[in-house]
This record gives C-alpha cells, structure tokens and sequence, in this order.
C-alpha cells in the first residue's frame, strides 16, 4: 500500500510556497492547520486502516434503520408515508452539518471532531431502542434521533478531508482516499448480510446494538491510541479562539469563489452525487418492476462487491502516474471521465439490457467506475484549498445532497409521466455530461488558497 511518507529534509515540501520575487528567507506563511506535518509511514499505516474501519462503522450505523425499518413498522403499525418520514429525516440533519463540520475541522483538526462524532453517533444508536421501547409515540423519538444522527454524521466526509489534506502528500492523497473510502462498501454489506441475519433471530434491537456499539469503542480507541499525547479536549475557550480570533487562517472565500477551478469542482461533485442518490434511490424499483421474479440480495450485493477493487484500483493507478511525473490536473480529469463518462454509458445500456443479469453487470460496471471519483473530483479539493478543504467540501457535499433529493423527485415525474425508464437514464446521463465537461475545461490542481 503506497501511504505517505515523511522525513525531517523534506519536511515543509507542498507546504510553503515562495512567489516570484519573494526573497529565499521571506516565504509567505503558509495557510495549514497548526499540526501541518505529513503522516510518516508508520503512521499512516496506523491511521490508514483505522479510518477505513470508522467509514465501515459510519455505513453500518446509517443503514441500521432502513434494514429495520419493515420490521419495526410492522411492530408499531406505521404506513408508508411515516415510514417515509422517519427515514428521511436523516437526510435533513445531513445537510444542516457539513459546512459547519468541515469550517470547525479546519481550524481545530479533523481527527477530533471525527472521533467526537462517531462516538455522540454510536451513542445515539445504542439508545435508540432503549428511547422507543420507553415512550408511548416512538415515531416521534424515532425520527428526532434519526435527525440527530444526520446531524453528527454530516461532519464525517468534511472532516476526513480536512485530515488528509494537511496529513498526506498531493502523490498519495488519492490511493489514501480510495482506501477509507471504500469502508462504504463493506460497511453496506457488511451490515446488509450481518443485520438481516440478526434481525430474523434476535430483533431489530440487536441490529442497532450491533452497529453501535463498535462505533463507540472505535471513538474511545483513536482518543486513547491514535490521539495520545495531544490536547483531546475541546474546550470552549478553546472553541473561541479557533473559530473568532484565529485571524490568520481566515478562509479567503472571496479568492476562492472567484476561482473557475473551484466552481469546476463544485459543479461536477453535485452532479456526480445528485446522480448517484438519484440512482440508488431508485434501482430496487427499476429491477422490481422490470425483473419482478428476481433475487433481491444479487443486485444488492454485486455491485457493491464489485465496486471495492475498482476504488482501489483507481486510487493506486492515480498516485503511480503522479509519481512518475504526470501532470496532477490531467490525471484528476482522466479519473473523472471514468467516473463521469464511461459510467454514463452503462447507465444507457441498462435501457437496452435484457435480462436480469444482463442488467447487474451494467449496474456493477456502472458503481465500480463511479469509484473513480474518489481519486478524481474528491480528491481535487485538497489540491486547490488543503488549508480549507473540509469548509469547501461542505459545500460540495450539501449541494450534492440537496441536488439528490430534487433529482430524486424529478426521477419519480419523469416515471410517472413518461412510464419509461430511459427517460431517467438519459436524464443522469446529461447532468452527468454536463458536470465532466464543466470540470475538464475548468478544472485545476493548482494551489489557490494562498
């Protein structure tokens, strides 16, 4: 596993920058987190897998309810419609913390409010039967927790990306970010097939036990091992000073929203992500109505399976020919038309596909190539802005959810409407098109926080 490596000689290498004209003894301070320093190798090898297993816990303790929630609705008499309330309100939660999440990250560490938040979440989870079991209107708790959780999880992806971008060098980032990053698959199945099994003999309870409780202890174990030795503590003086009077690290958001490179990225995010929600949200329907007779748990299972040596892969390809001195913004844009371009065209196919299985290998193609992403746009926020990449990842990702939503919607008019499901296709396909181009002709890997 190619992880960053550091040495005293190379110590401030990507960190400083001197401008034309500065004197070799005059370089400008550089705007990075108060810890700056590259993970050494040994460090990233602790820190590496630990954050993978925290992206596991993260989609293990988000697809708890939606794995319970046929069986707790049965339990307590809920419709569809309150069914759908008490699922979407995690939704809501998200959106509302990743700005805020990634803007605290940056001026006080990722690996804090990482460790914070998995523990308040995994809290929340443990409880979560204890509350409905001892109320007389479960679905009210039920939804108010599940908002909760939207809230402590949305600073998960900010926060990452604040870390990685002050923690690991510009050549490793996009392996690093593959890596963790390919916890939300195994995080999906892993609860998909552990909790189903838990939920037939033991109850929906213990799926919520399950999923929480490792959340927990993983918080409690980076506080104790991967954080010792630092001020763990955030205290609200402390809170203050990062956040008012910290006049020097001050986001230059005016610099960057003049940046066509940085609308690039933002754009082709929100069209990556809003597509992807859109998509998943609305397989099971496409392979219930076109495939009705066939076995749920292979297009559940497949390609998510499949979709973790693609980010992989993608990851090592990117860091290997940045290694060996490609240029980073083609190499960016090279694993973005993979994600955003040759996907599109298995979303096409799956109009024409005909058969069940004919139509998996197009999903599966279609999410595996997807994964590229991580080693492309992703990743291309911590090129243009490392001092303030979690705030500017915020951004992208809240736009990316809302987007989903609204393509969500859109998705179910055109079914409605049109009663065909290219029409859905071609409409992910176009936004898709859309996004790629915006990012290949705009799109940078320059510095511009500075």
């Amino acid at each position: 596993m190619a992880f960053a490596a550091y040495n005293e000689g190379d110590k401030n290498t990507n960190m400083n920058f001197i401008r034309p004209g500065d004197s070799p003894n005059e370089v400008p301070i550089s705007r990075t987190h108060p810890n700056g320093t590259y993970w050494s190798k040994s460090e990233a090898k602790s820190w590496v897998p630990f954050l993978f297993m925290g992206t596991c816990l993260l989609y293990c303790a988000r697809v708890t309810l939606p794995i319970c929630a046929s069986a707790m609705a049965e339990q307590y008499e809920w419709d569809k419609k309150q069914s759908g309330v008490v699922l979407g309100s995690f939704f809501w939660g998200y959106c509302l913390t990743q700005i805020l999440g990634g803007y605290i990250s940056d001026r006080l560490g990722g690996a804090k409010i990482l460790m914070l938040s998995t523990c308040a979440w995994g809290l929340v989870v443990i409880l979560t039967p204890v509350i409905v079991h001892q109320t007389s209107a479960p679905i009210v708790l039920l939804t108010a927790s599940r908002f909760l959780m939207g809230l402590l999880q949305g600073v998960f992806y900010p926060s990452l990306t604040s870390l990685f971008s002050i923690k690991v060098r510009e050549s490793d980032r996009a392996f690093t970010s593959s890596s963790v990053c390919t916890g939300s698959q195994v995080g999906t199945l892993l609860l998909g097939a552990v909790g189903s099994v838990l939920l037939h003999r033991y109850g929906w309870e213990s799926v919520f036990y399950f999923s929480g409780l490792p959340s927990l202890l993983w918080g409690v174990c980076m506080w104790k091992y991967l954080l010792k030795g630092q001020d763990q503590i955030i205290s609200l003086e402390s809170l203050g000073n990062g956040l008012v009077n910290s006049k020097n690290s001050k986001v230059p958001w005016k610099k960057l929203f003049q940046s066509t490179a940085v609308w690039a990225v933002i754009v082709a995010h929100i069209c990556q992500a809003g597509t992807f929600f859109c998509l998943l949200s609305w397989m099971p329907t496409f392979f219930h109505d076109l495939f009705p007779d066939s076995k749920g748990w292979v297009f559940n299972v497949v390609p998510w399976a499949v979709a973790i040596p693609f980010s992989l892969f993608g990851g090592f390809l990117t860091d290997h020919l940045i290694k060996l001195g490609f240029d980073t913004a083609k190499v960016r844009k090279i694993m973005t038309v993979f994600a955003m371009g040759f996907s599109s065209i298995f979303i096409k196919l799956l109009s024409y596909s005909g058969n069940y299985y004919q139509a998996v290998i197009f999903l599966s193609a279609n999410l595996g190539l997807q994964t590229f992403n991580h080693s492309g746009v992703s990743v291309n926020v911590q090129d243009l802005a490392p001092s303030c990449a979690g705030s500017l990842f915020g951004i992208m990702n809240t736009g990316g959810a809302l987007c989903g939503v609204a393509f969500v919607y859109l998705a179910g008019y055109l079914i409605e409407t049109s009663e065909s499901w290219p029409s859905v296709f071609n409409f992910i396909s176009i936004v898709n098109t859309f996004g790629l181009s915006f990012f290949v002709f705009f799109g940078q890997a320059t510095r511009i926080d500075i």
